[in-house]
């Protein structure tokens, strides 16, 4: 066959005929959810962010270990006295368009991203200023030490700070961009772009890997195909087939339920690209009675267990962990420091603390989410233990955009607000006490559901100054310590959702969002 084929090409060549191209690789891939806005600074959805991971690059990356490493940085400095951090970017970056990266394009994307991120703006109050000094090199001038930096520039969860060129970095924040050039691994074809139908990126041929081998978000990020399509279909059980007939290689987030009909497939895999899972979470109202009263929240950590939301929503115990911490297992500051006898569902010591805290019998105004599957069961099982410590529970069921909408409200449960609601983080985003955005206890400024506390919001501004890791491990666990007794909100443990392929998939990275550089089809 190999001389015939030859002779063939020899007999091609002879009457002018082109050898014939290589196949082109086109991954096709099924996401969470579709793609209809391109600014992954203007909103924190996951689907955005991942559009940013494609096309788009960050000056440091999260790795595999949870280590903060340079990414388009070449060259990092910090003075002595921690005050004066200097970049330098690598050799080889250029835009989309050929135009060279610079130093002012990083600065422009910097403030961008910290006008909207409330880790941005949290490392912004430190920094005295930044300038540009070449057009490689840009330096961050600080008030005072922090261990923000890079914190903050390697946050590799929404907003991530993705470095666009300064006429794009320079539109108002709360304005959606409209070029879509970047300098990542591949370019948006916008003129492909079909809301609810695909969205279609290809190899950026100028993009300069990284020499050392991809982790997590870090290290080299080599494309190994020419063209990836996120196709829309939006149900699963259509997804699955199409994944099975060999329509599309890849789903990012096929339902638990759906997973064994996948695998039974000889040509299917399951790949967890995301180790550190994601946290289910009960966040209650501060502002109305009667969880304006510590006591009561405190029932809550008292009368809930893990195990029992966990099996209600995932099921099968291989995508699930029990984790008796606010911060993930697996993460770098995860403690069980101060959690003894929490969430084991005592309900008696939950009835004394109700006891203790005179509570009326107020009906809770319990949001319950019916329309995302990794959600749905997670108010039904809140009901029924907090019925048994003592509360009276009104679980008042909705679609997710109408909770999203009414958790916004301050108004009076009885007046179209709310007591309560559950949600799922992604692990990445509430590793530590600047990033968890539920444990803000500022007030006003914090997240709806409103905690205000001074020590809180005292210890989350020493863990920002803290440059130490072992002293940042210590400030983290003084938080959790101190959750335990005020209760922003309650870790109901983690969940896994790995992705289907085709067996001709490889080379996937494990990481907090799904990538498509170092992938291979066969």
């Amino acid at each position: 066959m190999g001389y015939l084929r030859q002779t063939v090409l020899a007999l091609a060549a002879a009457i002018g005929l082109a050898a014939p191209a290589h196949a082109e690789k086109t991954l096709r891939a099924v996401m969470h959810s579709d793609l209809k806005i391109l600014d992954p600074i203007w909103t924190t959805a996951y689907i955005v962010r991942n559009h940013g991971y494609m096309i788009y690059d960050t000056l440091f990356a999260t790795d595999a270990n949870g280590e903060i490493k340079p990414q388009m940085v070449g060259n990092y400095e910090v003075s002595a006295d921690k005050l004066t951090h200097t970049f330098t970017l690598r050799d080889g970056l250029t835009w989309h368009d050929g135009q060279p990266v610079t130093a002012e394009d990083c600065v422009a994307s910097i403030k961008r991203w910290a006008a909207k991120d409330s880790t941005g703006q949290k490392l912004m109050t430190f920094v005295d200023s930044m300038e540009v000094k070449d057009p490689k090199t840009f330096v961050m001038k600080l008030k005072s030490p922090t261990g923000l930096v890079l914190l903050g520039l390697g946050k590799p969860s929404s907003n991530v700070p993705f470095i666009m060129p300064k006429r794009v970095a320079e539109t108002d924040p709360n304005t959606q961009i409209s070029d879509f050039t970047g300098s990542g691994p591949f370019v948006f074809k916008q003129d492909e772009w079909k809301p609810g139908d695909k969205t279609v990126y290809v190899k950026n041929e100028k993009y300069k890997p990284r020499p050392e081998p991809a982790s997590g978000l870090a290290g080299g990020k080599v494309v190994n195909v020419d063209r990836v399509e996120w196709r829309a279909i939006p149900d699963h059980q259509q997804a699955v087939n199409a994944l099975l007939a060999g329509e599309i290689d890849f789903i990012e987030a096929p339902p638990h339920d759906l997973l064994p009909l996948g695998l039974a497939d000889a040509n299917v895999k399951a790949f967890d690209w995301n180790p550190w899972g994601n946290q289910y979470t009960f966040r209650p109202n501060w502002l109305h009675k009667p969880f304006d009263n510590a006591k009561v929240r405190q029932a809550l950590l008292y009368a809930f267990n893990q195990e029992d939301f966990l099996k209600a929503v995932v099921g099968d115990a291989k995508y699930y962990k029990v984790c008796n911490s606010y911060f993930p297992c697996g993460t770098p500051f995860s403690s069980e420091k101060g959690m003894d006898g929490l969430l084991k569902s005592n309900f008696q010591k939950a009835r004394e603390l109700l006891k203790e805290a005179g509570y009326d019998g107020t009906p809770i105004v319990l949001m319950h989410s019916t329309d995302l599957a990794v959600l749905t069961n997670l108010a039904p099982v809140a009901k029924s233990l907090m019925e048994k410590a003592g509360f009276k529970v009104d679980m008042q069921s909705m679609d997710w955009q109408t909770l999203v909408a009414r958790r916004a409200k301050r108004d009076p449960p009885n007046a179209g607000g709310w007591h309560a609601f559950l949600t799922s983080w992604v692990s990445a985003d509430i590793t530590n006490p600047i990033f968890m955005g539920f444990m803000n206890a500022g007030c006003e400024k914090a997240m709806f559901g409103w905690p205000c506390d001074e020590t809180m919001e005292k210890l989350r501004d020493e863990f920002a100054h803290e440059t130490d890791p072992a002293k940042q491990k210590a400030i983290a666990e003084a938080t959790q310590v101190r959750e335990t007794q005020i209760v922003t909100h309650i870790p109901l443990g983690q969940w896994y959702l790995p992705a289907l392929m085709r067996k001709n998939v490889s080379g996937m990275v494990a990481a907090p969002a799904p990538v498509f550089w170092n992938i291979q089809i066969q």
